[in-house]
């Protein structure tokens, strides 16, 4: 698949990159490090980035602005995304082919090529696999690019502590940090925090409800959000700080926007992904989302995931 993939990117002159909504760093990072290396391997060509921007990502790259006519005679490809409706910008399926790059479950198999890698620690993973393939084709992997890669493993593995993690994530990794960047300059972007978002952390940590059977969860209305002005992106990415608390297996963050409630899913080793499918989402086993409408549906996934703990 890696060397149909080059052959297309070989053959097209026009190279639209897309990833999905709400980006978190392997998203950014597989999508713009795979276009600075497409950039630096190939000149001539036009290499673009889309998508609408994260602005606590936006210190990783500047997305271009991208017009209906550059897609026409494009080839295009999707980085993270396992489905077409999370895919961020719809017109990627304007162009005159489509190739998907993903590491979650191949549940939407859409596109023309289709390089799903389920074992993989993040597609930043898989575009600096894609590099080590190619270099001896044409492919060439400058600073800016190893520093995207880098950032999007650190992010998809949190900083390597995740079960995804393996020994080709550290090799990788190892040989990544050899090329000219500060990864401790990249830490401190990457984890950040701001003063009304370390209080809202504070807020969950104090909130959250913890079953005996270790289920545990948390509740983000509108009006914490609006308390603490934050976004429900803030809140979102606040997901994995209650996985060090003792005695929990898995837990489940709901975010209320605007016409949704977000729900994010996390486990210690119960596969949670096939609950999240049951409403409409998905995922990987041990971390997944979906989105509900009611207070109801969130009160069935509490049921659901009670259930899940209490089986174990």
């Amino acid at each position: 698949m890696k060397e149909l993939i080059l052959e297309e990117i070989i053959k097209y002159e026009t190279i639209i990159l897309h990833r999905h909504v709400r980006p978190d760093p392997d998203a950014y990072g597989s999508q713009c490090g795979l276009a600075e290396m497409l950039k630096n391997s190939f000149p001539s060509k036009k290499i673009l980035v889309t998508g609408a921007s994260e602005p606590s990502l936006e210190f990783l790259y500047e997305l271009d602005k991208v017009t209906d006519d550059h897609y026409q005679g494009a080839l295009v490809i999707v980085c993270d995304t396992a489905n077409q409706e999370r895919i961020c910008d719809k017109r990627y399926n304007t162009g005159s082919k489509l190739i998907k790059i993903d590491h979650h479950p191949n549940e939407d198999q859409y596109g023309d090529l289709l390089w799903v890698d389920t074992t993989a620690s993040s597609v930043s993973e898989m575009i600096y696999e894609f590099y080590l393939f190619g270099k001896d084709k044409g492919l060439k992997l400058n600073d800016r690019a190893a520093q995207l890669i880098f950032a999007g493993i650190v992010g998809d593995t949190g900083r390597f502590l995740f079960s995804n993690t393996t020994k080709k994530t550290f090799k990788y990794a190892s040989e990544l940090i050899q090329y000219n960047f500060d990864p401790t300059e990249l830490y401190n972007e990457l984890y950040k925090t701001s003063v009304n978002v370390a209080k809202l952390s504070g807020y969950m940590m104090e909130n959250f409800q913890l079953s005996p059977s270790g289920s545990a969860s948390m509740v983000i209305t509108k009006d914490i959000l609006d308390k603490f002005e934050a976004t429900p992106s803030h809140a979102s990415q606040l997901v994995g700080i209650l996985g060090n608390i003792e005695g929990l297996k898995a837990w489940v963050l709901f975010v209320q926007e605007e016409d949704q409630i977000r729900v994010r899913l996390r486990s210690k080793g119960i596969v949670i992904n096939q609950l999240a499918k049951k409403y409409n989402g998905g995922g990987h086993p041990l971390a997944a989302g979906a989105s509900v409408k009611s207070l109801e549906e969130v009160e069935q996934i509490l049921s659901d995931l009670e259930k899940l703990c209490q089986d174990v």
